[in-house]
């Protein structure tokens, strides 16, 4: 294992030269000597020595980067969602039900399904449409961006949440969240298999690292993996409010190594959730939801009020761990924002050291925000492929608004630094689709939404190495991706579906297809 940053460990891999590799945006080919889990030397091809190496491997002119980060992920969720009932296709609740009724007819004796998207469909989801088809058999049903669970019958009575829905049988929120926690339970040596196998996934499309924000005391998974053997990925592991105190009480900062993990499992940012979602209809916005306006919350949900999140904020930010909040609707996003100031006037004042925080998905922003974004120092940490997702739904709930929905080129021009993610398993653990989807702002053959959102493949690289460019560097830790495309010479569609040849952790290969 390797420590982070620049300080790999000493048993990074053993020396080596990439021989005949490509620099995206640089003519000619270049030969990279890694050595002690650093880039040593890059020079044109076959003009410098490397006398320590004991490996060559020819690259034939494929393309180094920088090894590629998401950075907003639920790991053990991504993990489980390949194991569970597939509803990315139910068109309607009708859709959704025929598939839990094969289920129940192949004999399974509960079923956990996930993806479903109900914003758009002919019918709303009911309790009693479920039960038709599952009988005594439990059903919950995730929606796709976790914050809705769908539950029949059984299901309310077995997790003893009958009084916290209506026939719906919908939780959302809170409700929906506490839920999850306790269907992913599965037991510790399961949950870790999957997740191992999740990782090579990862590795596999050029991923070095994530940003994990599980619901969990993620520390303690992640130290257990560490010690068990896990190396595919660095980590960096969020906290949230139930766990807050116990960071503080031991210790814990943001950006700090986790003892015994080789350095590759990190500290995070101190996450809190002050909003919904725009497909649950929860997402905090300035404007009412069409249709929803006698409803009780026809703006969405500020779940965590202001006053009670600033001195959350504050405290994480105090104690050495910096916020990083969510925040969907442009209500949502501008008190977050108020709140970030509210730090900054504190840092001016002498009564707190600087921190430097993100806002977690910033999808609908008022224009004078932006500039807010970048005159704070915050970072947006964005997952483009949700704008591919969401632009149907977008059009019908956040009408006549959508022009200030996904700005990536705004936040871009603003001096905003971009930190791409998936949000997986909400989108596919894939960094080259968030590329494709920031560049071509496109999907299935369809014309691009907002193309004057789009942004430069530059760009979107950049913001998918976790602030390292596109370029290695020498002294830089020799975490990189070789990928068979230049990647700012290839269409948004083609990066979709980039071609990893390898992926390189300080040094070492943690996935190869046609190299090594």
């Amino acid at each position: 294992m390797t420590a982070a940053g620049s300080r790999p460990s000493a048993d990074a891999a053993e020396p080596m030269l990439l021989v005949g590799a490509r620099l995206a945006g640089e003519q000619g080919l270049f030969d990279l000597h890694l050595d002690g889990g650093v880039v040593a030397m890059i020079a044109p091809s076959g003009t410098a020595a490397a006398p320590s190496v004991v490996r060559r491997v020819e690259l034939d002119g494929r393309w180094v980067l920088p090894g590629l980060h998401d950075r907003h992920v639920h790991f053990s969720q991504w993990a489980m969602a390949s194991r569970r009932l597939d509803l990315a296709g139910a068109a309607s609740a009708a859709d959704a039900a025929a598939l839990v009724a094969a289920s129940v007819a192949a004999g399974a004796t509960e079923v956990i399904g996930f993806g479903y998207r109900d914003s758009l469909w002919p019918e709303p989801a009911s309790r009693a449409v479920l039960d038709a088809v599952s009988g005594a058999v439990p059903v919950v049903l995730v929606s796709a961006d976790l914050h809705a669970c769908w539950l029949n019958s059984a299901a309310l009575r077995r997790h003893g949440v009958e009084q916290a829905t209506d026939a719906s049988g919908v939780l959302r929120e809170d409700d929906c969240f506490r839920l999850v926690r306790e269907i992913d339970d599965v037991a510790d040596d399961v949950l870790d298999d999957w997740v191992a196998e999740a990782a090579a996934r990862a590795a596999a499309r050029g991923v070095v690292g994530i940003t994990d924000y599980e619901m969990r005391w993620n520390r303690d998974d992640w130290a257990r993996r560490a010690a068990s053997g896990f190396n595919a990925l660095r980590v960096s592991f969020g906290i949230y409010t139930q766990h807050l105190e116990r960071a503080i009480a031991e210790g814990l900062h943001t950006g700090d190594e986790v003892p015994s993990t080789g350095g590759l499992v990190t500290v995070g940012g101190y996450k809190v959730i002050t909003d919904g979602s725009l497909n649950t209809r929860t997402a905090w916005c300035f404007d009412p939801y069409p249709g929803l306006e006698g409803d009780d919350h026809p703006y969405g949900l500020a779940t965590v009020p202001y006053d009670e999140l600033l001195p959350l904020m504050i405290r994480a930010a105090d104690a050495g761990i910096t916020p990083a909040v969510h925040a969907i609707g442009d209500q949502a996003n501008a008190r977050v924002l108020d709140a970030f100031e509210q730090l900054a006037a504190r840092r001016q004042r002498g009564r707190a050291a600087s921190v430097r925080g993100s806002i977690e998905h910033a999808q609908l922003l008022r224009r004078t925000d932006v500039a807010r974004f970048a005159d704070l120092g915050i970072v947006a940490s964005v997952q483009p492929e949700h704008a591919m997702d969401d632009r149907d739904v977008a059009e019908r709930y956040w009408a006549g608004r959508t022009d200030r929905a996904f700005m990536l080129a705004e936040l871009t021009a603003a001096g905003v630094e971009l930190a791409l993610g998936s949000d997986a398993p909400v989108a596919p653990l894939d960094p080259w689709i968030a590329i494709s989807a920031a560049v071509g702002r496109s999907r299935d053959g369809r014309e691009p939404w907002h193309p004057e959102q789009a942004i430069e493949a530059r760009a979107a690289v950049a913001a998918s190495t976790g602030r390292r460019g596109i370029l290695p560097v020498v002294g830089g830790t020799a975490d990189l991706a070789v990928v068979e495309l230049d990647p700012l010479a290839t269409s948004a569609a083609a990066l979709r579906t980039m071609p990893v040849a390898a992926t390189l952790l300080a040094g070492r290969f943690t996935h190869s297809s046609s190299v090594g």
